[in-house]
């Protein structure tokens, strides 16, 4: 079967329900079909056959199917499960919205999907820094072994609004949401 097949595929099995909320992607376990030609770029751009998915609703239906099993991503639904790439983070953190302030503050961010999710002990916010070039990539989770990669402006608003805290005998600069306190990086001295 062709890409354009699989995806027709896909896109017929997801099941359609009037309630809100995602399909229970974690609870299909079908047989792995194979790969297809998808990938999402580390910008959030979603790829399909190397042209940019254009269709923000198309994008936002795939967005509610996707899972993440060790190192690889799929598409799946009840019947079906096809391999995906995924550069970085298959969400990107495009807004956020401040609530509240110190330890009370809630950061809520929003997804390039249209996701909100607001930061705490269920949706932690994580900082790794390149070893070569140094660089932050700050990371928010989103749902069930899924991030998404906080873009850089909004990198900047937490790294704005950041706050000292003394966490193991050091000094790290980090933000509150949900009564958490998520370092960004050591304080400079």
């Amino acid at each position: 079967m062709t890409d354009i097949g699989k995806v027709g595929d896909l896109l017929g099995q997801i099941p359609r329900s009037k309630e809100k909320g995602l399909p229970p992607v974690h609870l299909w376990n079908p047989e792995c079909c194979g790969d297809i030609d998808m990938r999402i770029a580390r910008d959030g751009t979603w790829y399909y056959m190397g042209t940019p998915i254009g269709r923000k609703p198309m994008v936002k239906l795939f967005s509610t199917i996707i899972r993440r099993d060790g190192d690889d991503y799929f598409l799946v639904t009840p019947v079906e499960k096809c391999g995906i790439t995924v550069d970085d983070a298959p969400f990107v953190a495009v807004t956020l919205s401040v609530e509240g302030e110190g330890q009370e503050q809630l950061l809520t961010f929003t997804t390039n999907v249209d996701d909100r999710v607001v930061a705490g002990a269920e949706h932690p916010l994580r900082v790794e820094t390149d070893p070569l070039t140094g660089e932050p990539a700050p990371y928010l989770h989103v749902r069930v072994n899924l991030e998404a990669l906080i873009h850089r402006n909004v990198f900047y608003q937490l790294v704005d609004m950041a706050v000292t805290e003394t966490r193991d005998g050091r000094d790290w600069l980090g933000v509150w949401s949900g009564g958490q306190f998520f370092p960004i990086g050591l304080s400079p001295e």
